[in-house]
């Protein structure tokens, strides 16, 4: 590879990686309210849920099941949300092997500088294509999870 190649490489590399933290930075601002809702809502709930099944008329198994079933409703939580985040990077991954493949299509047929001008294109879209689908993602997961804000 030739000097030219590598510059243009690491240039193409920062570019993908500034769309990479743009998606990440939008994916933090939208999903801080939930992220609030479960820490701190679902959280205090729990621990006042929790609190209550500490009674003296109570044996430790008791005791046991009842903060067990207070934890219900944080762990479904967490678990939503975790399995949406999943499934949301799941895609994005899958968009940007797309364009990987094409990239690599587009150098094999050895025409370079337009096959990065291509995969740049594609990783543009798709990140537009995943921030875009940030705030119904939100919006699924806060009727999943019963508020609003």
């Amino acid at each position: 590879m030739d000097a030219i190649a590598a510059a243009e490489e690491r240039i193409v590399s920062e570019r993908l990686r500034q769309k990479l933290n743009e998606v990440n930075t939008a994916a933090q601002t939208q999903f801080a309210g939930i992220q609030d809702h479960v820490a701190f809502t679902l959280q205090q709930a729990y621990y006042r849920c929790a609190y209550e099944c500490f009674d003296r008329r109570r044996n430790q198994e008791e005791i046991g099941r009842c903060v067990e079933h207070c934890s219900v409703p944080v762990h479904n939580a967490q678990n939503l949300f975790q399995n949406e985040m999943a499934k949301f990077q799941e895609r994005l991954n899958r968009s940007l092997m797309v364009c990987q493949d094409k990239f690599e299509s587009a150098k094999l047929q050895k025409n370079k500088s337009n096959a990065t001008m291509e995969l740049e294109s594609c990783v543009d879209q798709s990140v537009h294509d995943s921030i875009n689908v940030l705030p119904h993602l939100v919006d699924k997961l806060k009727a999943s999870l019963g508020f609003n804000n």
